[in-house]
């Protein structure tokens, strides 16, 4: 099968489509004909060797973490799902021809592949944010840098729990946070006094999303540095703030939880663009640039 692998850290040029053995499907595991694949930062943090502090990367290394597509193998112990179901689930290697998913929900039907593909990873990293920062209904959250996957899904979770947020973007994204229940603003000079006209009651909490090395400028909104916490910021907790990294918990409660919102059309996952696996690296270039609205795909064949 095709899959893409780079077998050193460096830049997108690192990563190369090779013909590689089908995995199989271990205990409580099942393997998938790969439809689509969410892009994520942390793909081109882990190729860029930015996680081998805490993160072991056996070379060759495959890409990807998350993927939908058709079960066609299904490991011993597993009784929820048949051969030809259509599921979305967490796995490594996954910009592949086939892929292995350790955690999976059926996917709807009135859901596409390609956006069930990119819900796991932004879904599961909002809500353990939502959770792990301490921010309850009624209360006001500020989101730094909104309009990316991980800031979608925080704005429609927080909405359905009651949370009042402000979000920052670029102006041309303001219609698209409104769109999703937040008040925008934009990032940059002089946010604190912004977030003060817009919530003269304060902010109960704040979260980093884009890792722009805004942390102490939260942790000065808010008052309180317990109640901030970066997605993607590693010196948070030099500042007495808080940093979440996986693995993820409780996945598969999140994946049936998600894909039931999506067909009762309370949740949404904006797709702006898909590639084709030969453009992996384009994929990776435009995610590491910023200013995704919403999530990049990759679309296999």
């Amino acid at each position: 099968m095709k899959a893409v692998q780079f077998s050193e850290y460096g830049g997108p040029e690192v990563l190369h489509v090779v013909e590689v053995d089908k995995p199989h499907a271990g205990p409580g595991q099942v393997r998938i004909a790969v439809r689509a694949v969410g892009v994520n930062p942390s793909d081109w943090k882990r190729r860029a060797g930015l996680y081998r502090d805490f993160e072991e990367v056996t070379f060759p290394s495959g890409v990807g973490v998350e993927a939908s597509g058709v079960v066609d193998e299904v490991g011993s112990s597993v009784s929820n799902v048949s051969v030809g179901d259509a599921v979305f689930g967490h796995g490594d290697n996954a910009v592949a021809q086939y892929a292995v998913l350790t955690h999976w929900a059926h996917k709807p039907d009135d859901v596409s592949f390609e956006v069930a593909g990119g819900l796991p990873v932004v879904c599961e990293t909002a809500l353990r944010a939502l959770d792990e920062v301490g921010v309850k209904s009624g209360e006001t959250l500020l989101v730094s840098g909104a309009a990316g996957g991980i800031g979608s899904a925080v704005l429609q979770f927080a909405r359905l729990r009651g949370i009042i947020v402000i979000g920052t973007a670029s102006v041309q994204n303001h219609d698209y946070l409104r769109g999703l229940g937040a008040i925008p603003t934009t990032y940059g000079p002089g946010l604190a006094e912004r977030v003060r006209k817009l919530a003269p009651g304060g902010v109960g909490a704040a979260l980093d999303i884009a890792g722009s090395g805004i942390v102490p400028e939260l942790i000065e909104i808010v008052g309180d540095p317990s109640h901030v916490l970066s997605v993607a910021d590693f010196s948070a907790p030099q500042y007495g703030a808080k940093f979440s990294y996986g693995p993820p918990k409780d996945l598969e409660r999140v994946l049936a939880d998600v894909a039931r919102l999506c067909s009762e059309g309370l949740f949404h996952l904006r797709v702006e663009q898909t590639f084709p696996l030969e453009q992996t690296r384009e994929a990776q270039e435009v995610s590491a640039k910023g200013h995704v609205t919403g999530k990049l795909v990759i679309a296999v064949a």
